[in-house]
Order: structure tokens, then C-alpha cells, then sequence
């Protein structure tokens, strides 16, 4: 047995879920120093190198969501972000590509087995990247559809074989828009490299583009299906994690590199200030009333922020293993907590660096890299929280939802 096969068979082996959590976080700590280290790479190169994603795929964090009929772990989600938070802390563009990378194996868990075959049936290790937004046409033909268009914010997609793409299905004449995954090999689209930013660089978000081609019909998924938590690949995948709806899972895996980001600042704030001394007045400044309030309040934020998740996947996990349907109500808020957990995540950034100095503007401080990435954070759609809170608060008021992605 190879070093890489004893690493595997020690996480193989946890039957407890918090020794499995426990074993996989300590990994995430491990390998965060060497992500910190690559993070300006990272920034150059517009993309996360090969040897970061060997490192995460050899973790066996990928394998998270993973059904272990295809060698997967099917962790807790708690465990999937406890993770995605630490590589957070070392390296935003890092995190922010694993989550969106990784959770699709969970995706990809509830598409007809068939497809699941494709994809991991040679090998298991295969990554899937995506862009959801309906940008492009699918025309229905037999068998399954032809798919065309242009597809932005594909995050690691150069690392990735297949993609899962976006897109509305015809429907019949006064049915409601039938919206789908659709999932492509690496052969049937082209990736343009226009991911030129000034915040989460390494993401490697490149735009997606796709001409003309056949994708058969257990190659989609429904988001009705996920909606009503029955998808195809229930059938063969049976286990709790697989029956927690998709607009709880997906919105989550960007919005928790934040929290990563927000806890990276803190800690690197306590450093600097524990031992900084003003240079106009030599006071000690960990002793100024104001950095002791910011650190005060930004550690209250966080733990509120992380309590906040852990009880809302806590609750899904004990409903999915009860085989109880969710409430709308509770996946209106949850929904909700998700996308404002960015801005509060902003607002924790922005004070610490407000009273960083000076220094915090060289390129080679980590506070202007958190700064920028969670501002990044806070521009994807899924992380807005207008549209969830006045969902959220019209539910709250006896309205309906307008809101199916949850």
C-alpha cells in the first residue's frame, strides 16, 4: 500500500460522522500554510494550479459529496463547509472553486444512474464544473435536446472533464418554464479565457461556449426535481444527504468561502495588532479601545454566522433522515440566511481593515486580498440578499413565495 492509499483507507475507515469531521478539518489545517504560500500564484495565474487540486482531490475533499457506490464519503454537509471555511482562511480563490466544484458531485448524485456512470465510472476522481444562469437555448429533439449558447463564471472549469450548464427546457403551452442542468463532456464545449478581475483572480471563472450540441435526456436534470427533493438518481443513491433540497445545498457553496474569509481577516488583524505599536504616539494598539471593539464584535458576528449554518444543515439532515418533507417557510429563511451571511461577512472585513493603517495596502499583506474577495464574494447572484429578505419577509406576512430555489 502507496502513501496515497493509506491516506485514503484512514478516512475509509471512520464509521462516526464526527471522527470523519474531525479528520477531514485537521487536513484542511494542514494544507492551508501550503495555499497561503501558493495564494499569489494563484492570483497570477487566473487559476488554481494542478498541484492544489491534486492536494484537495488526495484530501479526499471532493470525495465529500461524493456516493460512495462511486468511492465517496457522503459526509454531513456541516463537514463539507467546516472544510471549505478553513481553505477560506488561506486562500479565498481556492475555497471559492472547491465549494462550487465540489458540491456538484452532490448534483451529479441525483441525475439518472446512467449519467453518474459516465462521468465516474472510469474514474471516480473526475471533477464537473458549472454555470447555471439560463444563458443559452436548448430546442427539444429525440432523445434529448440540442444545446447552444455562452455560459459565464464557470469557476475551475480547466481542472474539470464534464460541466453542468443552465438552461430552459421547452415546455408545453401553459405549463410552467421547465428549467434543467444540463451535463456536457469536456468535447462538446469550448472554454474562452476571459477571467481578468480584481477579486477572487485564482477562481479561474472562465466563460463557457457551446454550439449546436445533442445532449440526451438522462443527461439533464429537473429543478423541479430537486425542488421536490424526488430526482432520478434517488433511486440508487438512498442516503439522507441526497434527499435535502437543491436550493439549499448549491447557494451555500458561495457563500461559506466567506465566513473562511472573514475569520482569515480576524486572525490576521489579532496578529498584527497584539504587537503593533503607533508610530506618531508609541501607544500599544492592541490597548485602543476602537481595535478591541472590532475584534470584539467581529468574533461575535462569526461564531453567530457559523451557529447560524450549522443548526439550518443540522435540521435539513434530521428531516432527510426522518424521510420529512421540509417547509417552505423554513427553506424561505434558510435561504434567506445564506445569502446575508455574505454581507455580514463584508461588513466584519471592511471594519478590520478600516483599521489596519497603512500597511494593510501592500500586495503582499493578506488583509487587501480578503478585503477585495469578499466584496468579490458579495457580487455573485446567489449571494444578494434583496430578493431572499423580501421573499423571506413577504412569507413572514402571509404571501406566497416567489422563490423556487430553495
Amino acid at each position: 500500500m502507496n502513501a496515497q492509499q493509506s491516506f485514503d483507507a484512514e478516512i475509509d475507515a471512520i464509521t462516526d460522522a464526527a471522527q470523519l469531521r474531525s479528520t477531514l478539518v485537521a487536513r484542511a489545517v494542514a494544507l492551508a500554510p501550503t495555499l497561503a504560500a501558493r495564494g499569489p500564484a494563484c492570483e497570477a495565474a487566473r487559476q488554481v494550479s494542478a498541484e492544489s487540486i491534486k492536494d484537495l482531490k488526495d484530501a479526499g475533499f471532493f470525495r465529500m459529496l461524493q456516493p460512495k457506490r462511486y468511492g465517496g464519503l457522503e459526509a454531513h454537509p456541516n463537514t463539507f463547509f467546516d472544510v471549505q471555511i478553513e481553505l477560506g482562511k488561506a486562500c479565498p480563490s481556492t475555497a471559492w472553486m472547491f465549494g462550487v466544484v465540489a458540491v456538484h458531485a452532490w448534483q451529479l448524485a441525483l441525475f439518472d444512474a446512467r449519467a453518474q456512470d459516465e462521468v465516474w465510472g472510469e474514474d471516480p476522481r473526475t471533477l464537473v464544473s458549472s454555470s447555471y444562469a439560463p444563458t443559452g437555448k436548448a430546442e427539444r429533439v429525440e432523445g434529448g435536446f440540442k444545446l447552444t449558447g455562452r455560459w459565464s463564471f464557470s469557476s475551475g472549469c480547466d481542472h474539470c472533464e464534464w460541466v453542468f450548464l443552465g438552461a430552459f427546457a421547452p415546455s408545453e403551452p401553459g405549463q410552467p418554464p421547465d428549467m434543467r442542468t444540463f451535463l456536457l463532456p469536456r468535447a462538446d464545449y469550448t472554454i474562452e479565457d476571459n477571467w481578468h478581475t480584481f477579486a477572487l483572480k485564482g477562481t479561474g471563472s472562465k466563460d463557457v461556449i457551446v454550439d449546436g450540441v445533442f445532449v440526451p435526456e438522462h443527461r439533464t436534470h429537473k429543478m423541479t426535481d430537486g425542488f421536490k427533493c424526488k430526482s432520478p438518481g434517488n433511486a440508487v443513491n438512498t442516503a439522507a444527504l441526497y434527499k435535502i433540497p437543491f436550493g439549499q445545498i448549491f447557494p451555500r457553496s458561495v457563500s461559506t468561502t466567506s465566513i473562511g474569509i472573514a475569520e482569515g481577516a480576524l486572525a490576521f488583524y489579532r496578529s498584527v495588532t497584539q504587537t503593533k505599536v503607533g508610530a506618531a504616539d508609541g501607544k500599544a494598539a492592541a490597548e485602543d479601545s476602537s481595535s478591541q471593539m472590532a475584534v470584539a464584535r467581529a468574533a461575535s458576528e462569526l461564531k453567530g454566522i457559523r451557529l447560524t449554518f450549522r443548526q439550518a444543515y443540522d435540521e435539513m439532515m434530521e428531516a432527510a433522515e426522518r424521510g420529512e418533507p421540509i417547509a417552505i417557510d423554513k427553506r424561505v429563511a434558510w435561504r434567506w440566511e445564506s445569502a446575508e451571511t455574505v454581507s455580514r461577512c463584508v461588513a466584519v472585513v471592511d471594519e478590520l481593515f478600516s483599521l489596519c493603517g497603512a500597511r494593510a495596502l501592500f500586495l503582499d499583506s493578506p488583509m487587501h486580498r480578503y478585503f477585495l474577495d469578499v466584496h468579490g464574494a458579495r457580487a455573485h447572484y446567489a449571494n444578494r440578499p434583496e430578493a431572499s429578505g423580501r421573499n423571506f419577509g413577504r412569507v413572514q406576512l402571509g404571501g406566497r413565495t416567489t422563490d423556487f430555489f430553495i
